[in-house]
């Protein structure tokens, strides 16, 4: 039996639930789980169900049969087969530790993507990356050659089919013109000390200034720098005793734990976009599951 899930956006009203489920039922589809949001302040309605097709019905027969109720509630929906594997492209500059964090996740399962690119505007990762025989692609980028840089990106990720670009600490700016292209469709990760501490060593700053909590956000990248949709946050808890050095070390932990808990979120078609924020339901059973230890 093939395990899909729907997703489901539209104005508040009654009755949509009750109409998806008919049609899904009527189908020989059996629901697995689900999770809905219904916000008064935007009159927005959110859900995500997942189900098991018990009888046969395909992603194409589901959506014809959906055609009705989407129709009748002005609904933005769509099927997805769960085994089907979304198609990323990470950027890095010189940090590595998200990108070797998501490489090891991909890699015993844990985040079951497709890593069709890894792009840098340095060398430092190529090697590590075609080890795990994945496509490095070195575009040099700058305030001058920003241009043609991002004609090259957005022909790496035209060529290759990327669904998701993932930013693991890539430190370049993208234009504003390159964000309204892929709307929901890059994630970014930093720390959470901005608007407090800009510019070189945000974590020697916040050491200076006796900061006790240290954290990350990952958020979707729009035009307004760091300013996109929220999709995961996380802090831990520092004291007087940690160095300058402890403050980037375990920034850094945080850091690839957010970035890698919100591209398992969007990948699971979990992140629904609410305006400037996101809904976000929890994990499916087993969708955290590994394939192997390691």
């Amino acid at each position: 039996m093939t395990r899909y899930c729907l997703t489901v956006s539209c104005p508040s009203t009654r009755g949509i639930v009750a109409a998806v489920s008919a049609v899904l039922a009527a189908n020989g589809c059996n629901i697995t789980d689900s999770a809905q949001f219904d916000d008064t302040e935007t009159g927005r309605f959110f859900m995500r169900v997942g189900f098991v097709s018990e009888e046969g019905a395909g992603r194409d027969d589901l959506t014809a049969a959906l055609a009705g109720p989407a129709r009748d509630f002005a609904m933005t929906c769509a099927v997805h087969d769960e085994s089907a594997r979304m198609k990323v492209a990470i950027m890095v500059s010189r940090f590595g530790h998200c990108l070797n964090d998501l490489l090891y996740r991909w890699r015993i399962g844990a985040l079951p993507i497709d890593i069709v690119a890894v792009i840098s505007n340095h060398m430092d990762y190529q090697k590590l990356v075609v080890n795990h025989d994945i496509p490095f692609h070195h575009i040099r980028a700058t305030r001058d050659t920003r241009p043609e840089a991002e004609a090259r990106l957005m022909q790496v990720i035209e060529d290759t089919g990327a669904e998701l670009v993932v930013l693991a600490r890539y430190m370049q700016v993208l234009s504003d013109d390159l964000c309204r292209r892929m709307p929901g469709r890059i994630i970014n990760i930093h720390h959470s000390f901005l608007p407090s501490f800009k510019g070189a060593n945000p974590y020697k700053q916040a050491y200076e200034r006796g900061v006790k909590l240290i954290g990350a956000t990952s958020h979707y990248v729009t035009a307004d720098l760091d300013e996109g949709p929220i999709i995961e946050q996380d802090t831990i808890r520092v004291t007087h005793a940690q160095s300058a050095e402890d403050y980037v070390s375990l920034g850094r932990d945080v850091e690839s734990q957010v970035l890698a808990r919100a591209v398992h979120a969007h990948i699971h078609r979990r992140v629904f976009l609410n305006g400037t924020k996101t809904v976000v339901f929890p994990a499916s059973p087993g969708s955290y599951a590994s394939e192997r230890m390691g």
